[in-house]
């Protein structure tokens, strides 16, 4: 790449006399004077202590700095925050998970496009800051990569984060003795990189992956490998090819892109919350994608992955066997993905599969497309008088594909927990947790201390969960969530009451509270709106702005 391949913006920040207070300040920051005629590249780097996902991430944005910089252009590294689901998970702190993805999306949006980069390169390794990272970079939609940080090793006897949260509902039911509790404490989680199932950081990594915007294989590498250290290295130098062409997220960020996303995530059994995050990243770039497209491509998409939640193998063990690309080059070949849709390496997908080996003949991880898991998506958009404006379920089949049952219902997630935990909810019970919404809540709290206490109790077949809230990607269960409209704004979850039947049915797409219409009606007249638990700060700020889950829960819808 030439030195000055594309300089549109740092130009402006760089060139002149009139600048030359700016290359002053960058001149203490390490920059040279031919550093002037490059372009610039802003590394965001999702570098945190705060969680075993980012906390090796400041070492891979040196890597990609020495890319960049080989490539011919001058990186300059910056952070964004990162907060941890796994950590806060169950407490009032986990009101943040979901605003931090918009907070990571400004934060991106306003340190790359105040210093004037000409590129971007983001590094993310935990569920909400690789769509925050996405976010940002189509907003700004200059020459952009990203990279994921890579996945965590299994831990001691094949555990992970959630055989822990599931460890604490075998304790409290007393199958599991506190000794083994704090044995599994210590022992799942051995390092770093981000939880190993096919949780919503694997499922958002390999999305990001189809959607064309990361390398090829950077979804699945281990966090502490050699691969993983190149695999930014590479992607410092490939960001040379897209300044070089201005090719940028608009050009690769496609409906088509993103359908090959949804196609490749319901295939590997992926997270609800990529449902969420798709829509959020499609509005940013201008794509309109609806919960109608997941139902749409569902229909005739298998799901093919035997992995956890709800099946054996870890992420860990997908990669031993090639990763996501001999899948994808199945799907392709099977005429199920868009393979003239551009991606980073500046080349179509069908060009980037076309070396691509197919998976070992012995493998148990991925299955046939004559033999699949489930012959449709496990993403289950269900609509219905409980959810007129839709409402997101993962249901592989496993825990059947109807129930019915008599609704408990708790105003916030602590109070089902308890409940839960203290044994008030039995078989048969339809827990019902509202409230907990983007405006509600505020923030949208992922479930997974109440899915994970009904597995380890046992009822994980024999009780449903449903909520306006969301859940971890680590949830399993007959569980039903993004419930629309959400409680705060009147939706028809807010006029529940405990002992209504409620009636979940996944082949018609349907959920239903089995009262009368003219039932519906009074006690939606009758319902009043709470007062917002937030009066100031910033899940004041976002109750106020952020839209529904139907629509990506975003908070920058334009004027």
């Amino acid at each position: 790449m030439s030195q000055s391949a594309n300089r549109k913006y740092s130009q402006k920040i760089v060139d002149g006399n009139a600048q030359a207070p700016s290359r002053s300040m960058l001149r203490a920051v390490g920059f040279e004077d031919e550093d002037f005629k490059k372009s610039q590249v802003g590394i965001a780097s999702t570098w945190s202590m705060v969680t075993p996902c980012n906390m090796h991430i400041n070492e891979l944005a040196d890597e990609v700095k020495k890319g960049v910089d080989e490539g011919g252009a001058k990186g300059v590294i910056y952070n964004t925050i990162t907060i941890s689901d796994g950590i806060s998970m169950g407490t009032e702190g986990m009101k943040y998970s979901l605003v931090s993805r918009e907070v990571i999306a400004d934060s991106i949006e306003a340190v790359s496009g105040c210093m004037g980069h000409d590129g971007i390169i983001a590094i993310g390794g935990c569920d909400k800051n690789m769509p925050g990272c996405l976010i940002g970079l189509a907003r700004l939609n200059r020459p952009s990569i990203f990279i994921y940080g890579g996945t965590i090793l299994p831990g001691e006897n094949h555990t992970d984060i959630v055989s822990v949260f599931e460890a604490v509902g075998g304790h409290a039911k007393g199958d599991i003795p506190i000794k083994e509790l704090t044995k599994i404490e210590k022992t799942a989680i051995p390092g770093a990189g981000s939880c190993g199932g096919m949780y919503t950081a694997n499922t958002m990594a390999s999305a990001i992956e189809a959607l064309g915007m990361s390398l090829p294989n950077s979804s699945a590498q281990n966090a502490m490998s050699r691969s993983k250290k190149q695999d930014c290295i590479n992607a410092g130098k490939a960001i040379a090819h897209l300044l070089a062409h201005d090719i940028k997220p608009s050009d690769i960020m496609t409906k088509e892109a993103f359908e090959n996303a949804i196609t490749l995530i319901i295939t590997l059994g992926g997270s609800t919350n990529a449902v969420l995050h798709l829509i959020a990243m499609a509005d940013a770039i201008g794509v309109e994608l609806t919960l109608d497209d997941f139902i749409r491509i569902g229909e005739r998409t298998p799901v093919l992955a035997d992995l956890r939640p709800s099946g054996q193998y870890l992420m860990s063990e997908l990669i031993e066997i090639g990763g996501i690309q001999p899948l994808m080059k199945r799907l392709l070949e099977a005429g199920m993905l868009h393979g003239d849709c551009l991606t980073v390496t500046g080349k179509t997908m069908a060009e980037n599969l076309a070396g691509v080996s197919h998976y070992p003949a012995d493998q148990q991880i991925i299955k046939s497309l004559d033999s699949p898991i489930k012959k449709d998506s496990h993403l289950v958009i269900l609509h219905g008088n409980l959810a007129p404006q839709g409402a997101v379920s993962k249901l592989t089949g496993k825990e059947g594909l109807h129930f019915s049952g008599k609704a408990k219902v708790y105003d916030s997630e602590e109070n089902a927990f308890a409940a839960i935990i203290g044994g008030q909810v039995v078989a048969g019970d339809v827990v019902v947790i509202r409230y907990e919404g983007p405006k509600g809540g505020p923030g949208m709290r992922e479930m997974l201390s109440p899915t994970s206490a009904i597995m380890g109790k046992g009822l994980g077949s024999e009780v449903a969960l449903i909520t306006d809230g969301r859940f971890s990607g680590g949830s399993r269960g007959f569980v039903i969530g993004h419930v629309t409209p959400e409680a705060f704004d009147g939706g028809p979850i807010a006029i529940v009451k405990d002992g209504d039947t409620i009636t979940i049915d996944a082949h018609s797409k349907q959920m239903t509270l089995d009262i009368s219409a003219e039932e519906m009606e009074k006690r939606l007249r009758q319902w009043q709106q709470p007062e917002p638990r937030y009066k100031r700060g910033l899940l004041a700020k976002y109750a106020r702005t952020v839209s529904s889950a139907s629509t990506g829960a975003v908070t920058d819808k334009p004027y």
